[in-house]
């Protein structure tokens, strides 16, 4: 599976959130294009760790966010569906 991974900076300028135009839960996987282990409501707020490409050459995202007061890292998301703002 040839995946290139670009590390992007947590920038606490900006916010990003959950925008998947379907309004059903963002599925959130292991790897870019892998098995769906949780799932991200809209407008979830998440912070992006990494970006990849899968074999398709469609972008995923790596992210994190907090839940009950502790940073986790989710897993990976389709990147199409997350939307970042300026604080």
């Amino acid at each position: 599976m040839g995946l290139l991974a670009v590390q992007l900076p947590v920038k606490a300028e900006k916010v990003c959130l959950v925008t998947d135009p379907t309004d059903s839960p963002l599925n959130v996987r292991d790897r870019p294009n892998g098995e769906i282990i949780n799932a991200l409501k809209n407008g979830r707020e998440v912070y992006i760790h990494e970006i990849a490409l899968d074999e398709q050459n469609r972008s995923w995202a790596k992210v994190g966010g907090y839940y009950e007061g502790e940073y986790r890292i989710w897993g990976w998301v389709f990147r199409e569906f997350i939307s970042c703002y300026e604080r």
